[in-house]
């Protein structure tokens, strides 16, 4: 009898062993780690370099990653439609770019109750349901912006504040620390700081345009100094409407992330200054900060990537040109 018994085992494993493991699905491998990464828009090259981090993480963990997002930076709803339709697929985490710090709120709950962890990049969610926070702290790159600008001005003049679209906590930190820091100098004066973009390049052309119609001197030259712009969008149209106005260099500009067309403004010295963010960096340790959480690691609950001016002066050092032209098609196969 006992004899039998032992056959009987030995034949059972043998059976488990050619179907992968008794209990266990035929995967042909290890599971890979599934995560979705959602962008607040597809088309700026700020998010392609977001996107170009997060695929060269995958690419190190051996994980598969899944790139969705709104076509438009204004379009909440099409962002919440994308969060809920990876909490139904079931992905492993998700790394998500709030569109709206009150509106991505209860989707964000929805997969943490389904057991997804979520990670939040760039910009900040009403509560700490989630696991970690990874951006640039917009708020000491708004302060740095402002300080830069009132050095050009030599702590005198009038500025005016361009602002993008409510419910964007980047860009109104960015608004917030900029603002605080001009009030440390008596000699400037905030003209406007209430005017906001609009959704699409062309409205934000037209609202960059009426902006500086209201400062606009008999003369046809500007009665303000200094502007500011908080992010790449905004700081593209203003540009475009000091250009078309024959403004363009005559008033000290800062503005907030980078493209090609930026750069090359800074160059031709109609744009003084841009605060850069590292969104190549933001991406890879957003998706790292996930996939070290799902697999049981301690994750820290903040992490700042960190922000830096670029000038015409530094513009060619080695590490502010990998920031102003960050190489997001070498990840992208562009």
């Amino acid at each position: 009898m006992k004899k039998l018994l032992i056959t009987l085992s030995v034949i059972l494993l043998v059976v488990c062993a050619m179907f992968v493991g008794c209990g266990k699905k035929q995967t042909g491998g290890e599971k890979k780690i599934k995560i979705a990464l959602i962008p607040k828009g597809l088309n700026q090259i700020y998010w392609k370099s977001v996107h170009a981090g997060g695929v060269k993480a995958a690419e190190e963990l051996g994980i598969e990653l899944i790139w969705k997002g709104p076509l438009k930076e204004d379009d909440r709803e099409s962002q919440i439609k994308v969060v809920e339709d990876f909490i139904a697929a079931g992905v492993d985490g998700i790394v998500l770019a709030p569109l709206d710090n009150v509106a991505l709120k209860s989707p964000v709950n929805n997969a943490i109750r389904s057991g997804i962890p979520v990670v939040i990049i760039d910009s900040t969610l009403d509560g700490e349901n989630y696991i970690s926070y990874v951006a640039t702290d917009n708020y000491i790159g708004g302060q740095k912006a402002g300080d830069y600008l009132a050095k050009l001005l030599d702590g005198k003049g009038r500025i005016v504040v361009f602002r993008f679209l409510e419910g964007s906590a980047s860009t109104e930190e960015r608004v917030h620390g900029f603002l605080d820091a001009i009030k440390k100098y008596n000699g400037i004066e905030i003209a406007s700081s209430n005017q906001r973009s609009g959704s699409t390049a062309e409205i934000a052309y037209q609202n960059s345009e009426n902006l500086l119609a209201t400062f606009k001197k008999p003369d046809g030259s500007l009665s303000i100094d200094g502007i500011f712009c908080p992010n790449e969008f905004t700081t593209f149209a203003m540009l475009r409407a000091l250009q078309d106005g024959g403004f363009a260099g005559k008033v000290k500009f800062v503005g907030f992330d980078s493209s090609e067309m930026l750069v090359n403004a800074m160059k031709r010295g109609e744009l003084h200054g841009l605060v850069l963010q590292d969104p190549i960096n933001m991406g890879y340790l957003g998706v790292k900060t996930i996939v070290e959480h799902i697999k049981g690691g301690k994750v820290q609950k903040r992490i700042d990537t960190g922000s830096t001016i670029a000038t015409p002066q530094n513009m060619n050092e080695p590490r502010v040109g990998e920031l102003l032209n960050p190489n997001y098609k070498k990840w992208l196969k562009e």
